[in-house]
């Protein structure tokens, strides 16, 4: 395994055989052997809790933090768009959220909203200390669940250069309707059932019950929408992340439903770009596509297919239209002073 570097005073190895909450590494939290660029392993501290991430060292001095959506932890949610930044010669620092993946904290597979963006802003004041780092050149990336904290994150970060929210989850109502029309009532019911009962027992400190990431309508799953259950297609091909826990602590759906960030889109001062599929029925367009024109400097890449497609047939469309925002945001000086265009690859805004 590769070594730990220092961090906020951390100076750590894998070489024991432990990962950061003392249980054995799983084997997909190895570097996996497709990927040929080189990354180590660094930890920073969110709150008195340890975060996991991978460093991948740049050549332009600009920085990309990034994170997988919801319970997807940070080689499955990030490797494939993480290695074409690097490849372009931007440093990146892709995290597990606490209580999940290689990060600390315990119980294990529990999204809390507040955590998870309180973990951003650990990273954003972890990434300007690594010494390949521009501080004045930072920018963030995250997907789905992430790609609505991208917005939020953003708007509380006015020193950021850039921001990139992929087929975000905007507006948790909007979802959580649209999702309920694709799962059966008894299915619902039950699935409503255990997030409540898993929340009590969460109160009194026992351990979660958890839900599949995603399943067929019927099933008892955080998503039974249509292209939800692409993920695992789209995010482990080829089961290359084998031990990758699909599962989350029913608990998580319910603050998910009530979570709005596209509402943070006008304090947005940052350049944002907002990638969205127009067939996703997990996140929803609508939303996303609305924050995009209600941020002060705000760019909309559209693109047909479903909420993963960016990882699937459309990766090359996606990762163009980005890496093309952050090279005229991050690298170009004339960018940050020019307006932003009205027409994107990929999409118009």
């Amino acid at each position: 395994m590769t070594p730990i570097s220092e961090a906020h005073g951390l100076s750590k190895r894998f070489g024991d055989g432990l990962a950061l909450d003392g249980s054995v590494p799983r084997p997909h939290e190895a570097e996996p052997a497709q990927m040929s660029v080189g990354r180590e392993k660094v930890v920073f501290l969110s709150g008195d809790t340890e975060c996991a991430a991978w460093h991948y060292p740049g050549t332009n001095g600009a920085c990309v933090i990034m994170a997988g959506g919801g319970a997807v932890t940070k080689e499955p949610g990030t490797d494939v768009f993480a290695q074409r930044f690097h490849d372009a010669g931007f440093t990146v620092v892709a995290l597990d959220y606490r209580h999940l993946g290689e990060s600390g904290g315990q119980p294990r597979q529990v999204v809390r909203i507040g955590d998870q963006l309180a973990d951003w802003q650990a990273a954003i004041a972890f990434a300007p200390t690594l010494p390949d780092v521009d501080p004045t050149r930072v920018a963030i990336w995250g997907f789905s669940l992430s790609g609505g904290h991208v917005l939020r994150v953003a708007a509380r970060n006015p020193q950021l250069a850039a921001a990139i929210a992929q087929t975000p989850n905007a507006d948790g109502p909007a979802a959580a309707r649209n999702a309920a029309r694709h799962q059966r009532p008894r299915a619902m019911l039950r699935f409503t059932g255990r997030a409540v009962l898993d929340t009590l027992v969460g109160l009194l400190g026992r351990q979660p019950r958890m839900v599949p990431l995603a399943g067929e309508p019927g099933t008892v799953a955080l998503l039974t929408t249509p292209d939800g259950v692409d993920g695992d297609r789209a995010l482990n091909p080829d089961n290359r992340y084998p031990d990758w826990r699909q599962e989350v602590a029913a608990r998580a759906a319910l603050g998910l439903s009530f979570y709005r960030p596209g509402r943070d889109a006008p304090r947005v001062r940052c350049p944002l770009l907002v990638l969205v599929c127009d067939q996703d029925q997990s996140a929803l367009a609508a939303p996303a596509a609305r924050a995009a024109g209600r941020a002060p400097r705000g760019e909309l890449v559209r693109m047909p297919g479903g909420h993963y497609e960016p990882f699937l047939g459309g990766h090359e469309q996606a990762v163009e239209a980005e890496l093309t925002f952050l090279a005229r945001h991050l690298l170009d000086p004339v960018g940050e002073a020019s307006p932003p265009p009205r027409r994107h690859p990929g999409g118009t805004r």
